[in-house]
Parts: C-alpha cells; sequence; structure tokens
C-alpha cells in the first residue's frame, strides 16, 4: 500500500491541474454541451479517481475538469434570459457593480438584480449589461451622469439576451457574456421613472470616490493614468490611449499587473518586519516571519480589491497565499508547485475563467518565466532574460487572442516597467494610501506620479507612430498556437540543445497563415456581420474592393472600427484598392471614416450627389479588370440625380465562372430599370439582396433576370424594419436560390472560381456552445429567413 501511495501523483500536484486545464479547455471548446446527467456522471467518476491513489489518477483530474466546466457552462446559459422574455420592458431594482462607463450620449454599466420576489423571475439576482442614453436632441448629459458605483436604483428597461456579432477578428461578445454570467443586456428606457433609492457602498463606491479626487487633485492630462495605476481604472483611456498602448506593447502595465500586487505585498512583508525589529516585545506572541508574510497577504487583498480583483491580481493573491501558508507550515515549496496551486484553485472557483484572455496571459507569462529562470538568479540579473522568454512565451497568445504582435513592445517594456513600476506605480500607492487617511494628503504623490508619467508617454506616442510598431497578424487556424508554442519551448530550452533555427519553422502557420487568396481568374466575396448595414469585401488575387462600410453612431457603435477594420486584418487585408461607398445612407456610410483612418486606401467612389466624400463616381458603364476579373458599375446613370437609396451604385464582377452583383439599396423601380436596359448584364451567380429584403425591392422581373444559385442578406438581429422580409425571401426562392443571412450565419464568405461556387458561415464553420443563434433555435424562437424576422415571443 506504501509503495501504491508513492507511485500515484500527488491530487493537487503539477500533473493533475495540467490534466484538469486540458480537460476543461477540451469541454469549453466543443460547439455543444452534453446533457447535464452526462456531466454530473463525468464528475462522479472522475472525482472518484482523482481522489483514490493510483497511476492515473491524472485521468480523473480530466474528466472532473470535463464535467466541471461542461456544468458551469449550462449553469451560465441557465441563467441568460429566456428566449419568451425578449424585448420586454420590465421594472427592476439593483446595485451598480463595478464603475460606470460614461460617454458622450451614453452611460453603460452592470446592474444586479436583487433577489426579491418583486423582481421580474428571469432576472431575479441576475447580473445585467445595461446601457442609458440622453434623451433624443439633448444638448447637455441628462441624469445618467448622477449614477455611481455601488448605488441602488429602480430602472424601468428593455432587456434582450446577449447577441454579438460573428467576424473574423472580432470581439465575441457572446463568449463575453457567457463567461461573466450576465443574463441580459439592456438599456434604461425611460429616463423619467428611474430612482436612486441609496448611496453608493462597498469597495466599488470607494474606488469611484477615489478616483474622483484624482481627477480633482491632478488636472493635468496624466492624471487617467494614474487612475488606471492605482485603481484599475481605465474609464479615462480614449481609443488613442490603447492605440499606443497596444503598439508598444503596454497594456500590461496599465491593467494592473501580478507585478504590482507582489510589490504591495513585498512593501507590507518590509513594514512589518521593521516593525518587529524596532519592537522585539511582538516576536514572543507572533514570530517577525510569520507576520511579515501575514502583512503581504493583507496587502494584496487588498491591492486586489482596490483594483476590482481583475485574474492577473486573483492569481497573485492566491500564489502569496500558498507562500504564507507553506510558511506558517515551515515547508519549502516550489515556484511551480506555488502557480500549480494557485491555477487549481482558479479553475474549480470559475472553470469559465477560461474563456478571458487575462488567464492565459497572466498564467502563461508566470509558467513561462518559473520553467526558463531559475529561482536563485539576482532579480536585476533576471530582468533582460525574463524579457526574452515573456517576449517569445506569450508571443503565441497575443496572436490568437488578439490578432497583433508589438514589435516595440520587447524595448519599451524595458523602459516601462522599471520606470512605471518602480517610481509612478508606488507614488500613485503612496498618493492613495495617504488620501485615505486623510482627504488632501496623497496630492502632492499623485503629482508626482503623474510628473514623472508624462515625458515617458510623449517617447511611448512617438514610437507608437512608426509603421513597425504593430504588426497586425491574418486569423491563424486553431491548431498554429500549439505549433507555435512546440517552437517557442524548443527556443526556450537550453543553449545546448541543437536544431533551434527549426524551431522557427514551427512559428509559420501562426504569423503567415494560408490567407485563402483567390486565384487568377478568381473571386471571393465576404459580407460582414455589421449588424443593420452593409459592408462587403470583394478580392481577387492581388487586389481589394470594399463595398460600404457598415453603420456607426455618434459617440457610440461604429461598425467600421468594431466590424470591418478587425475583418479586414484577420482576412489578411493591410490596403484597399478601392472602397466604393454605394450612397450616404448611415447603415452603408457610417464606418467609412474609421477604414479610411485604420487602412490605406487608393480611391473612394461613391455616387454623383452623395454626401460622402469621394475621389471619383460609380457612373454605369466605368470598368476596369483586376487579376483577370472584370469590374463595372450599372447604375447609376451619369444624369441620374442622387435620390439617396435609389441612386446607389450597382457594381457587377465578373468572372469565367460566372458574376457577383452588389445593387445597394435599389428599389423595384430601378430594378425594373436596369432589366429594361439590360437584362443579360444582370446574370449572376451570386447576389447580395437588394436594400437587405424590403417589401420595395426584388422585383420578379428583376430575380427573374439574374437567376443566382445564391442570394446573401446583410441585416440585424430582430431589427424592427422586418428585414428581410418573408415574401421577398420566397421569390429568391422561388426562382432557385439559397438565401442565407448574417443574423443567422455571421459573416458569409463565398468563393467562386474554378472549384465552383464554394461558400462558409462563421456561426457554422466555428460553432460554439455560447452562441445566440444555437440559444434560440433550442428555446424555440429561430432567426427562420421563410418568416424574415425572430417568431413573436409569447405573453
Amino acid at each position: 500500500m506504501r509503495a501504491r501511495w508513492q507511485a500515484s501523483p500527488p491530487p493537487a500536484g503539477l500533473a493533475c491541474v495540467a490534466a484538469l486545464l486540458l480537460g476543461m479547455v477540451g469541454m469549453l471548446w466543443q460547439p455543444r454541451l452534453p446533457a447535464s446527467w452526462v456531466l454530473w456522471l463525468l464528475l462522479v467518476m472522475g472525482l472518484s479517481a482523482w481522489w483514490w491513489p493510483s497511476r492515473g489518477r491524472w485521468v480523473g483530474a480530466w474528466l472532473t475538469g470535463l464535467a466541471w466546466a461542461g456544468l458551469h457552462a449550462t449553469w451560465s446559459l441557465g441563467v441568460q434570459l429566456p428566449t419568451a422574455w425578449e424585448g420586454r420592458e420590465v421594472i427592476v431594482v439593483g446595485q451598480v457593480v463595478g464603475l460606470p462607463e460614461p460617454q458622450a450620449r451614453r452611460t453603460r454599466f452592470l446592474l444586479h438584480v436583487d433577489d426579491e420576489s418583486g423582481q421580474p423571475a428571469p432576472l431575479r439576482g441576475r447580473l445585467l449589461r445595461l446601457a442609458w442614453y440622453d434623451d433624443f436632441g439633448a444638448i447637455e448629459p441628462g441624469p445618467r451622469m448622477q449614477l455611481q458605483a455601488g448605488e441602488r436604483w429602480r430602472f424601468r428597461i428593455r432587456v434582450r439576451a446577449p447577441r454579438g456579432l460573428a467576424n473574423p477578428g472580432g470581439v465575441d461578445a457572446e463568449r463575453y457574456a457567457a463567461a461573466q454570467r450576465i443574463s441580459a443586456t439592456g438599456y434604461v428606457r425611460d429616463g423619467g421613472e428611474v430612482n436612486r433609492l441609496s448611496a453608493g457602498r462597498g469597495i466599488d463606491a470607494w474606488r469611484s470616490g477615489m478616483s474622483d479626487r484624482i481627477v480633482a487633485g491632478v488636472p493635468d492630462g496624466p492624471a487617467r493614468f494614474v487612475r488606471a495605476l492605482a485603481l484599475g481604472d481605465t474609464r479615462g483611456l480614449d481609443d488613442r490611449d490603447w492605440q499606443v498602448l497596444r503598439a508598444t506593447g503596454l497594456t500590461h502595465l496599465v491593467a494592473i499587473s501580478g507585478f504590482h500586487v507582489g510589490m504591495v505585498a513585498g512593501a507590507c512583508a518590509l513594514a512589518a518586519a521593521g516593525l518587529w525589529w524596532l519592537v522585539p516585545a511582538l516576536a514572543r506572541r507572533v514570530p517577525r516571519p510569520q507576520a511579515a508574510g501575514a502583512a503581504a497577504l493583507i496587502g494584496a487583498l487588498a491591492y486586489a480589491a482596490v483594483a476590482g480583483f481583475a485574474l492577473p491580481t486573483v492569481r497573485t493573491v492566491l500564489m502569496i497565499a500558498v507562500v504564507v501558508l507553506a510558511r506558517l507550515a515551515r515547508r519549502h515549496v516550489r515556484i511551480v508547485d506555488v502557480l500549480a496551486l494557485a491555477m487549481l484553485v482558479v479553475l474549480l472557483f470559475d472553470p469559465l475563467s477560461l474563456l478571458a484572455a487575462g488567464f492565459w496571459l497572466s498564467f502563461g507569462g508566470v509558467a513561462w518565466l518559473a520553467w526558463c529562470l531559475p529561482s536563485s538568479l539576482h532579480w536585476a540579473k533576471a530582468f533582460l532574460p525574463a524579457q526574452g522568454v515573456a517576449t517569445v512565451g506569450l508571443l503565441p497568445f497575443t496572436a490568437v487572442l488578439f490578432g497583433q504582435a508589438s514589435l516595440a513592445g520587447p524595448l519599451a517594456n524595458l523602459v516601462a516597467i522599471p520606470w512605471w513600476s518602480l517610481v509612478v506605480v508606488p507614488l500613485s500607492l503612496v498618493g492613495s494610501g495617504l488620501e485615505a487617511v486623510h482627504p488632501g494628503a496623497g496630492i502632492w504623490a499623485w503629482r508626482a506620479a503623474a510628473a514623472c508619467f508624462a515625458p515617458s508617454w510623449q517617447v511611448f506616442e512617438q514610437v507608437a507612430q512608426h509603421r513597425y510598431a504593430l504588426w497586425w497578424l491574418p486569423e491563424s487556424p486553431s491548431w498554429a498556437l500549439w505549433l507555435a508554442l512546440a517552437g517557442g519551448f524548443w527556443l526556450l530550452l537550453p543553449r545546448g540543445v541543437p536544431g533551434k533555427a527549426l524551431a522557427l519553422l514551427l512559428w509559420l502557420p501562426l504569423l503567415w497563415p494560408d490567407r485563402e487568396r483567390p486565384r487568377e481568374g478568381e473571386v471571393e466575396l465576404v459580407v460582414i456581420d455589421v449588424g443593420q448595414g452593409l459592408s462587403a469585401l470583394v478580392r481577387t488575387a492581388n487586389h481589394a474592393l470594399l463595398f460600404d462600410a457598415g453603420p456607426a453612431v455618434e459617440e457610440g457603435f461604429d461598425a467600421g472600427e468594431r466590424a470591418v477594420v478587425p475583418a479586414l486584418r484577420a482576412l489578411g487585408v493591410s490596403r484597399l484598392h478601392a472602397l466604393v461607398v454605394s450612397h450616404g445612407d448611415n447603415d452603408h456610410a457610417g464606418g467609412v471614416d474609421a477604414v479610411r483612418d485604420s487602412l490605406p486606401v487608393r480611391t473612394v467612389l461613391a455616387p454623383p450627389g452623395s454626401p460622402v466624400d469621394a475621389r471619383a463616381a460609380c457612373v454605369a458603364g466605368a470598368s476596369w479588370t483586376w487579376d483577370g476579373v472584370r469590374f463595372r458599375f450599372l447604375h447609376p446613370g451619369l444624369h441620374f440625380p442622387y435620390l439617396g437609396n435609389e441612386a446607389s451604385c450597382v457594381l457587377k464582377v465578373e468572372t469565367p465562372q460566372g458574376g457577383l452583383l452588389l445593387p445597394g439599396d435599389i428599389g423595384a423601380i430601378v430594378e425594373r430599370g436596369l432589366v429594361h436596359r439590360d437584362a443579360d448584364a444582370l446574370r449572376s451567380q451570386v447576389v447580395v439582396l437588394p436594400h437587405h429584403g424590403s417589401a420595395g425591392s426584388s422585383d420578379p422581373a428583376f430575380i427573374a433576370a439574374t437567376s443566382p444559385r445564391l442570394v446573401l442578406n446583410a441585416s440585424g438581429a430582430g431589427n424592427r424594419f422586418g428585414h428581410p422580409r418573408a415574401d421577398v425571401v420566397v421569390r429568391w426562392r422561388r426562382q432557385g436560390a439559397e438565401v442565407l443571412d448574417t443574423q443567422s450565419g455571421g459573416a458569409l464568405r463565398v468563393w467562386l472560381g474554378e472549384g465552383g461556387l464554394q461558400v462558409r458561415e462563421r456561426r457554422h464553420d466555428r460553432a460554439r456552445w455560447w452562441d445566440a443563434v444555437r440559444r434560440r433555435q433550442a428555446g424555440g424562437l429561430s432567426y427562420r429567413l421563410e418568416e424574415g424576422r425572430p417568431d413573436a415571443p409569447e405573453d
């Protein structure tokens, strides 16, 4: 029996924790979840095998990881808003969680609904993501500016289940909602029916008040960074700030990291040790090492609370706790064991933390450093090697998670880490500590922190403007990550290991993936999911044209910035040879400025007389050829007046295998005119549905003239226009066409070439259990093109 116990790995050892992690990863990236009874059965089997001492104990940990992650995923979906409640107006009472995010025309915030019988049953005790907008035509911000962290409010809101766009390179809002257990999203319906019930309380209210003091005491620009470094409050950072941070690889420093928590813990430990040295009698009650460890843990926990318990801070607190407990038990633990125990606690407490980028960057970075750097190495000598290890080890994660690599990051970190972490952050924390003791006492430290920060930020702004500072990477297949990690492991092996140059080959699928470009004479069409609007990429072997750029709302959602540009970068498009803006309506032209600001655009075309800032006009008869593919405009005519939708550019793309037709928002009258002038020119294999499938478009004669095999539509989920209309969809299908929509399929990608017509739907190609469309279909409220809009929810 003794030999048997010795042969089995420890239940919290590295092997079992790794097996638990692999099991959770295997479950969370599945397209669907098993039934609950299956998961409970696997959990019982896994825990039994994990607890029983044997060589196969890691198998039990793996089964436990599968089951536990699956159950948490099931519970997360179970708390989301039922489909029957979509679009309802309800009155809720709850507490504001975290720090509200005020913007120019709205405030976004999290609300935890009270768990009381008077609240709507599906929302009782749940977390909501809400937006509070100013009234239409308001000149100044309304009562939303009174919203503060920790307060209790009564709201009338309109709710819907979490839903996001599905695009290459885009943010997966549905995955975020599942990981954060957000039950519903919505907005405050009537600003006159809201009431503040109680003042703010708790740590979030304290953070908000301290943040306001920093703003009042440090009027200079760097105050927003002092708030971020001292409190984890990044609300003051704008898009340009984040662009600079991404380009220089410094995002991890502004979001309070584990290193900052370690600094606070170390300072508290030194303070306790100094106190015990000054008052030796204290050692009679508590030994000095134990007192220092306890002070370090308390300080780390307090700072993590101030920072909002971000995942890197929680990881560091857990590691410090393990070390302190080992000290109290007078046992020695390796850094690898400390990391494994911290990871075990995080995974058991919240398996869905694996869906967040912070988990992989936080634990991955420490794991690489623990493996590559000897613990006996002095911190000063380890600084440069640590930068190299972090760069090589974390590059695969940043490439997959964010689609980018900061080439300036290693050099910028050499300056920022010691200067910000050893000068700016301590001054910021000293200011916060003094201010907590006596109002006004910490202003001098905050101002000193801002003064020390400002010169370095000016340097980094200049570095970020260099064209090679940030490298955007195309989207790669999932297996490329594992090859790159194997390559990094090979590169970081001891110097005597041969063949390290060959390890670089393992990085190629990640850094230079296949962009699936069409060949000579072929064309690719990508209809990007931008909600209620249109943006479509047309790509040949060596050229790229963007047809429209989606909608944008002032100081709100900009599809050009949030959907179109990330999709273009993920597809490997670094420049546009042409940008065609079909007409000036916001749902087609709203994102144009964001696209032009982000990518080089050779020429912009728009209808004559449109409000779009264009270099040339799209006029019927204009044509050109790229890579064996012909492009020509069929509408508007030279003297056609600008009439909004009816003046839309109609673009025909012709290949030897067939054609594509992009008609913008033209209506039935213009469609009949096109048929009358040249019906043969309309025949196409693929057609983008005119005017999103409205009742005033898709004339029967136009449908007969085009006779497509595939019809693609761009419209928003549950849009108020009812697009696409049921009768319109039926007409196209009677002609023999297959109709696909971004509502149900996400981004639609079509290839037309020698291999025939091929199509790929983003949501079906990368199906995941958190997918909103899959959830709605399971709940009986599906996006059905036969009816043109979601089924009406039952009361």
